[in-house]
């Protein structure tokens, strides 16, 4: 596969011999060492085969002195394709600019990869950058990555660290998010923990202060859980930090109406296709007035960014619009359909409540009236109702 290749590139005649003596030509290509192959008799006196480009011109050379005639009946190859252009020269001009654009435009930043970042978006870190001089279109070896590091540090102080490397027409943005230093808490300040809710205590272990409640006792919002007051006969009333945390047993009733009628989309099989070119920042329709033409529809873009291989890319992106139309259609929904939207629903709203508790049971019921559905949500849950509540200073 290999040799194929390269006999391509250097390009290959396949030529007719016709003589009285045809097997002279063999012999004087063993003699002068001219490779050749796919040799084919046509007759006795005659044979076809294949040699390079450069052979077969040496080979027309030695056979002059031979009484035969030897004919090129076919070429294959890269030199015999160019030269088949060689006197298109509006296409070897518009090569040779492509390829100067393609150069010119390698001094350009047309993409940029940013990694590292978690909670801040990359539509933050490209904007700041965009104010900072660095965007598609930016000449690339003038951004200096150690002369924009405490600028852009101080525009994003999410932010500890970063770096912007230039390669080719890509920069490669490294980031670090700061981590926030936890909170220092004193303890000068006195306080108590206190129910944030009615509950029955299924644990409580106090870190600095006394116990008020015992495992088993039930509590109201409100109650001291963990004393920060300490009297005892030795040293008299102390006034500590009373923290700790506290589990309890706690019980939900959530309620939602679900209306059992609903608008519901009822597409038409109707779709219209648009597309645009976006070059750098300038946008270029590739159709003729709005790509909405109804309310009642609904529209999808995807974008395809152009690249050359080896994944260069290029600053040419194809947005392509798909526009969906539909029809509301007013159903009925059914109880089944109703109960599972509630669930969702006063499921999501119950998670708000707990926090990082857990749920140790439920019970959804619903009841119809008129035209909704009254769903119910009973939870038992287990989870820390403690909250530290400090006590104010005289």
């Amino acid at each position: 596969m290999l040799k194929e290749i390269t006999n391509l590139l250097k390009g290959e005649v396949t030529a007719r011999v016709e003589s009285g003596f045809p097997e002279r030509v063999l012999n004087i290509c063993g003699e002068y060492g001219i490779p050749f192959w796919d040799l084919r008799w046509e007759s006795p006196v005659a044979f076809t085969f294949t040699l390079a480009r450069r052979d077969w011109k040496r080979l027309r050379k030695l056979s002059k002195r031979l009484d035969c005639q030897l004919t090129a009946v076919g070429w294959r190859g890269t030199p015999f394709f160019l030269g088949r252009l060689r006197h298109r020269y509006g296409l070897w001009v518009t090569t040779g600019l492509c390829l100067l654009g393609l150069f010119y435009g390698s001094f350009f930043i047309w993409d940029i990869e940013i990694e590292g970042n978690m909670t801040v978006s990359d539509q933050t870190i490209l904007r700041v950058l965009e104010e900072h001089g660095v965007a598609f279109g930016t000449y690339g070896y003038g951004v200096s990555s150690f002369r924009l590091r405490n600028d852009l540090l101080l525009d994003l102080p999410e932010l500890s660290y970063i770096a912007i490397n230039v390669r080719g027409c890509r920069a490669y943005v490294q980031v670090r998010e700061r981590v926030e230093a936890p909170e220092i808490i004193s303890k000068r300040q006195p306080g108590n923990t206190v129910a944030a809710k009615d509950a029955l205590v299924t644990a409580i272990q106090p870190w600095d202060g006394e116990k008020m409640v015992l495992p088993g006792t039930t509590v109201t919002a409100g109650q001291l859980l963990i004393s920060g007051v300490v009297e005892d006969d030795y040293s008299g009333v102390r006034y500590l930090r009373g923290m700790g945390v506290v589990y309890g047993r706690t019980w939900y009733t959530l309620q939602c109406r679900v209306p059992l009628t609903a608008a519901e989309k009822r597409y038409t099989g109707e779709e219209e296709t648009y597309r645009a070119l976006l070059v750098g920042k300038k946008r270029i329709n590739l159709y003729f007035g709005s790509s909405i033409s109804l309310d009642n529809c609904d529209k999808i873009l995807s974008w395809d960014t152009w690249s050359l291989p080896g994944g260069i890319p290029l600053p040419v992106t194809t947005e392509t619009a798909v526009v969906r139309h539909y029809e509301l259609e007013e159903r009925r929904r059914t109880e089944e359909e109703a109960l599972a939207l509630a669930d969702q629903v006063l499921t999501s709203r119950l998670a708000g409540y707990i926090g990082d508790g857990e749920v140790l049971s439920r019970e959804l019921t619903g009841q119809v009236e008129g035209d909704t559905l009254l769903v119910t949500l009973t939870a038992e849950c287990r989870e820390q109702i403690g909250q530290f509540v400090e006590i104010p200073k005289e």
